[in-house]
């Protein structure tokens, strides 16, 4: 067994209400040591620290994600600006652009997303991105607002955008779908990236492996994930989750945390 790193799981979600202990008690006894729970609205926010503040291998970040447009009003982006003072923040997340889903207005999403990324680069807080249907534009974005550092989560682009995004400092989260065997573009990707900007994830209760297939994720399955990359690598799995485990503890300085 190899001490691994989920760098995005949403233990908070309802789907984890009935079983959330055993969920982490498995997550641990797959070798799943560290893992980060980032937000999407701020009603999230107090649930998450909770959460995270009774289990020592859980990790908040606090952000207003896209898709939950809804759910934000402005004063939101102030109050998240306070929650940030909390020394246990390790990100700025999820944030981001989704240009995927109809009917969320792209000049909002545009304005929470920078807004968000100003407050991380005066934190010097790491940002957990998401960008579906808007990876240009997020690129973009990430580049007029220099001094950032992250990882785009369940990474969906092409193989330029990867390399621009590694060439900038910026981790790939990659989860269930690169299992799949349709996923070539991924597969591609994984073969030549950096294995520095590399980071497991399982996005739970989302995006599960190919062999659970239409069931509930959970972070004990990036197990899957980790085989199918270091076979796609042609690496050893140890070597692969000694890697990515520490560049999710070093993107999110977690060994400073814990000394």
């Amino acid at each position: 067994m190899f001490t691994l790193a989920d760098s995005h799981v949403h233990l908070d979600d309802t789907a984890f209400a009935d079983d959330r202990d055993a969920v982490i008690e498995r997550a641990g006894h797959a070798g799943v040591e560290t893992m980060i729970i980032p937000a999407v609205d701020a009603d999230s926010w107090p649930r998450i620290k909770t959460l995270c503040a009774s289990h020592r291998q859980l990790f908040a970040a606090y952000g207003l994600h896209p898709m939950y447009l809804e759910q934000h009003a402005p004063e939101h982006v102030d109050a998240l600006s306070s929650w940030l003072d909390d020394a246990s923040v390790v990100a700025v997340g999820e944030i981001g652009l989704d240009f995927h889903v109809a009917g969320l207005d792209h000049d909002l999403q545009r304005h929470y997303f920078t807004s968000q990324l100003e407050l991380a680069r005066e934190r010097e807080l790491p940002v957990i991105v998401h960008a579906r249907g808007a990876l240009e534009e997020v690129i973009l974005t990430l580049r007029r607002i220099p001094g950032l550092r992250g990882v785009v989560h369940s990474f969906s682009g092409s193989e330029q955008q990867a390399r621009q995004l590694w060439r900038m400092g910026f981790h790939i989260g990659l989860g269930g779908p690169v299992t799949y065997e349709r996923a070539q573009r991924l597969h591609r990707i994984v073969t030549q990236m950096p294995i520095e900007y590399l980071l497991l994830e399982s996005d739970a209760p989302d995006q599960p492996d190919a062999s659970h297939r239409g069931q509930r994720n959970e972070p004990a399955r990036i197990v899957e994930v980790l085989r199918s990359i270091a076979e796609l690598r042609g690496e050893s799995e140890a070597s692969v989750a000694a890697a990515t485990t520490a560049n999710v503890r070093r993107l999110f300085d977690l060994d400073r945390r814990a000394s």
